[in-house]
């Protein structure tokens, strides 16, 4: 199978921005828009795990630490603007006299904000990442470590109440840096702040595909001893995409926030990791548009048919997951490449056999 040429990639990119920042405001209602925002912003965590996952073969199943760290610090910063000189309501309600905790202080800055959702995850998946691809701790036993951080980490908000809410979580957002978050023009910034960094992350990623860098890492999942053997280390190939990876999830999450208006350990714990795996899974993890596209139509599923069918609509994303592994291991990107497939190896009726075995061996062979 041949691969598509750059500016075909680039095309789709264009017209996916055209749809998001362009159509889908002239067509959608303020409540659909503000639910295609939370969507984009699982997309741009799908991403990088498609980037870390499909192309990496690393499977991130604890996406929702790095996704905490960017939804948590945008959640505390928009608390205390949205409280100005005065403790957090969660926190009086514990207790009257207590201060506001040190480590919340620094979050008055929307710069120390900022540089929080970047700096946080990369330094964590730095370290997380030196330490273990430097031991060479792959598979399963690395998709079941960064699971249990995900597990670890929404234990742990969960049990700090007067911290960082417990599982009530942070809410009731009134201010996103100095705008109201009320008013339906900055609910469409917001939105298209979103949607544009969706397109940004698509960029970066289609960029490193077609780079240097994407070679080695496709050669590290596919060969990692060769790779080594060629004076390349692996283990720095397979950080730099775990970092980009959490860095995405933290934008995701960081976006997240003002969108839904609202973060608690529910969506950063194991589930809401597997979730995201099943929508990177679900749309192809080693495509472009794949993973963006499958987490949207979770997202899209999980809106509707929850809001419907709370207790069922998982069984429904279940079997859809499992006919997907077992039909489509590739995810639903595969069916154009399978159709055009199947079209070029049918039978010519006027050639011979001989001939027709001949293509179907040299394309095999390709």
């Amino acid at each position: 199978m041949t691969k598509p040429k750059p500016w075909i990639s680039l095309g789709g990119i264009g017209v996916f921005a055209v749809l998001l920042l362009a159509v889908a405001p002239l067509l959608l209602t303020d409540h659909w828009l503000n639910n295609l925002g939370k969507y984009c912003c699982w997309a741009i965590a799908a991403v990088g795990i498609g980037l870390a996952w499909g192309r990496g073969g690393m499977l991130v199943m604890g996406q929702g630490v790095f996704f905490a760290l960017g939804a948590y610090s945008m959640a505390m910063h928009l608390t205390l603007e949205s409280a100005g000189d005065r403790v957090p309501g969660f926190m009086v309600l514990y207790d009257p006299l207590a201060p506001l905790p040190a480590f919340w202080e620094p979050f008055r800055s929307a710069e120390f904000t900022l540089l929080a959702i970047v700096l946080l995850p990369v330094i964590m998946a730095g370290v997380l990442g030196y330490a273990l691809f430097k031991r060479r701790v792959k598979g399963a036993y690395f998709a079941i470590l960064t699971q249990a951080l995900a597990v670890a980490l929404a234990t742990l908000i969960s049990s700090t109440i007067r911290e960082t809410g417990g599982d009530t979580g942070l809410s009731d957002f009134k201010y996103f840096f100095g705008f109201v978050l009320n008013d339906p023009a900055n609910k469409l910034m917001v939105y298209l702040i979103a949607a544009g960094l969706l397109v940004v992350c698509l960029l970066a990623v289609w960029q490193l595909y077609r780079s240097r860098f994407g070679e080695l890492l496709v050669a590290t999942r596919d060969a990692e001893e060769r790779v080594r053997f060629l004076g390349y280390d692996p283990a720095n190939v397979k950080l730099v995409a775990f970092v980009v990876s959490a860095l995405m999830a933290s934008i995701g999450g960081a976006m997240f926030v003002p969108l839904v208006g609202i973060i608690t350990p529910a969506e950063i714990g194991a589930a809401a990791s597997i979730l995201m795996i099943a929508g990177v899974a679900f749309g192809g993890r080693a495509s472009l548009f794949g993973p963006a596209l499958g987490a949207m139509a979770v997202g899209w599923g999980q809106s509707s048919l929850g809001s419907t069918w709370p207790e069922g609509w998982t069984y429904i994303l279940g079997l859809l997951f499992i006919v997907v592994i077992l039909f489509l291991p590739n995810g639903l990107s595969s069916l154009p490449a399978r159709f055009t497939g199947r079209a070029r190896r049918r039978p010519d009726p006027q050639q011979p056999a001989p001939v027709i075995a001949a293509a179907e061996l040299e394309e095999v062979r390709s």
